[in-house]
């Protein structure tokens, strides 16, 4: 797994304009008509895996008292602040603060294309492998659990649930992921199944 990855990430880097690139995917057309790009705030988040064969992913459970996202599953990360040197930068320290992962024991894979968020967030995922040596706890300020779910297990279409919600009175379709007794959805979700279907183009 760790291979196949590594090969499908090779040589990406970070959008310059995360808008335009999130903007390029799929949205649907009158979603994209909604959105105002000069509001969306940049973020990124690591999608930290572990493992060379039976890869896992690490997620977390956000805290329940969170003004955002309370309670929900995801991965660590957050916006984009003034002093980070880009998205990269981001999604390192927000995983040492989420969840005390040292930078130093990351190895990055690559980058993901940005997804925008409905609650105004363009967000840029970070690829890492985790060596041995890692270790993580969680911040009980923002972060119930830290917990391992197999990569196997996430990237399976037959794991994967359509929904359908309102987003500003336009109906839009989105993923769920069970695991045990947890469910991913929303943005980890989709982040998720771009990943697959990214593996699966260059397999």
């Amino acid at each position: 797994m760790r291979e196949r990855i590594l090969a499908a990430l090779e040589g990406t880097t970070p959008a310059q304009d995360p808008v335009e690139a999130a903007l390029a995917g799929d949205l649907p057309a009158k979603v994209r008509k909604l959105l105002k790009p000069e509001t969306l705030v940049p973020a990124a988040v690591l999608i930290p895996l572990v493992g060379a064969t039976d890869t896992e992913v690490i997620l977390t459970q956000r805290a329940d008292h969170l003004k955002h996202h309370a309670g929900q599953i995801s991965f660590p990360g957050g916006r984009v602040e003034q002093h980070d040197d880009g998205p990269l930068a981001t999604a390192l320290r927000e995983s040492e603060e989420e969840i005390g992962l040292d930078p130093a024991h990351v190895e990055i894979a690559g980058f993901l294309r940005p997804y925008i968020t409905i609650t105004g967030y363009v967000v840029t995922p970070v690829v890492g492998f985790l060596d041995a040596g890692y270790t993580v706890a969680a911040d009980q300020v923002e972060v119930d659990e830290v917990f391992k779910v197999p990569m196997a297990h996430l990237l399976n279409p037959e794991n994967w649930s359509r929904r359908n919600r309102e987003f500003m009175g336009v109906p839009v379709t989105y993923y769920e992921i069970s695991w045990q007794n947890r469910n991913i959805w929303g943005a980890t979700a989709a982040m998720l199944i771009a990943f697959s279907k990214l593996l699966n183009k260059n397999k």
